[in-house]
């Protein structure tokens, strides 16, 4: 079986990220979706059990996939749930040169490969940072992100 781990923070999940892991849903036997605390990103806007509850949510409709969530080396989650290769999106060109370093890193580290989903152009624009802030200031992002997703926004940014 091959399995395959897309790992990312995900605060919040959109619908970029969700058209990642389709299209990986269809190439891989298993995609194990995981949730990562990042200390190089700032405090994040949900805690881990928040985003692995709506990542649950969110991808309830895909028979092949599970969520996990973790706070460790994207290559020991990989070994962890038996996954040969690591997904990862990409928007633009901009994503690929740091993209591309943790996947020489990952391969050096782990022997763990990396497969490039480049994302459609209706959802390349979306980055989780501006949802939070246009979330923040009271915006719509409703054609952004899954329904699990925006309920918690609205939640924490009533409009």
């Amino acid at each position: 079986m091959k399995v395959a781990l897309f790992p990312g923070s995900f605060d919040p999940f959109h619908n970029g990220h969700l058209e990642v892991v389709e299209r990986a849903g269809k190439l891989f036997d298993q995609v194990v979706v995981a949730a990562l605390r990042n200390p190089q990103k700032a405090e994040p806007l949900f805690s881990l059990a928040e985003r692995e509850e709506m990542l649950k949510e969110a991808l309830a409709h895909l028979e092949n996939v599970r969520i996990v969530s973790v706070a460790t080396l994207v290559v020991n989650v990989a070994q962890e749930v038996g996954a040969s290769v690591i997904v990862k999106g990409l928007r633009a060109v901009s994503d690929f040169e740091n993209e591309l370093q943790m996947a020489q890193m990952n391969r050096q580290l782990a022997g763990v490969e990396t497969v490039f989903i480049p994302t459609s152009s209706d959802s390349s624009f979306i980055a989780s940072r501006l949802l939070r802030e246009v979330a923040r200031l009271g915006g719509d992002v409703s054609a952004f992100v899954p329904k699990a997703v925006l309920e918690r926004l609205d939640q924490r940014f009533p409009r």
